[in-house]
């Protein structure tokens, strides 16, 4: 008989993988939600909506960051990033939730262990923002991860809601004055993603250094 921790590990493998493959291969159908957001642009409660519809999304590991190509659009810039790193933060603090207590038990067996104890080491807000301001990055596999192993909240949401706004504010800027139609290949070129991996690939650095400095 499969032990109930396993059981609650595939659980969340599946939701996982099921989340990465609505986004790799585009079965989220962005341009109908458009469509239909459209017509309702002008009243306050879409805003509601659309941070709301992200949270569910990214509770249950699927594509909540497809909503850039709904927020970007139909309001400026400022507004866009605020209702994506409002429901990226709010998803990924109940995506947390969700997997510490799916993952309770086999926490428990591990938290002992020295790899645990390395990561745990590495539980600050540097490393959790450039993971969240790198280009593309699975924010599934952040959220999960930090809920098994119990990262501080503290750091948690401050680098989901900075590192998410960062990110969509230039994505954000780039789709709503465009003059026709980004595809998300047309998005990830070297001029709008270069900043961002920069600044992940300068924070990640200076997190090492630290720890490397820490351990002499």
């Amino acid at each position: 008989m499969v032990k109930g921790y396993v059981k609650k590990l595939i659980i969340l493998a599946l939701l996982i993988t099921a989340g990465l493959l609505l986004q790799v291969f585009g079965l989220f159908d962005v341009e109908k939600i458009l469509l239909f957001a459209r017509g309702y642009a002008d009243h306050w409660w879409l805003v509601v909506i659309l941070i709301l519809a992200q949270t569910v999304l990214f509770t249950f590991a699927l594509a909540g960051s497809l909503f850039l190509w709904v927020a970007a659009p139909l309001y400026p810039p400022l507004l866009s990033t605020f209702i994506l790193a409002t429901g990226a933060a709010l998803g990924g603090t109940t995506a947390y939730f969700f997997s510490r207590n799916m993952t309770d038990e086999w926490t428990r067996r591990i938290e002992n262990s020295h790899a645990y104890k390395i990561l745990h080491e590495q539980d600050n807000f540097f490393t959790l923002f450039a993971l969240r301001v790198f280009p593309a990055f699975p924010h599934a596999l952040v959220n999960y991860s930090s809920g098994i192993l119990k990262v501080k909240l503290s750091h948690f949401i401050p680098a989901a809601f900075l590192g998410v706004g960062i990110k969509s504010y230039v994505y954000s800027n780039i789709i709503y004055n465009a003059a026709s139609t980004l595809s998300f290949e047309e998005l990830l070129n070297l001029k709008t993603f270069g900043p961002l991996l920069l600044l992940s690939v300068l924070t990640l650095a200076g997190v090492y250094l630290k720890y490397r400095f820490s351990k002499r």
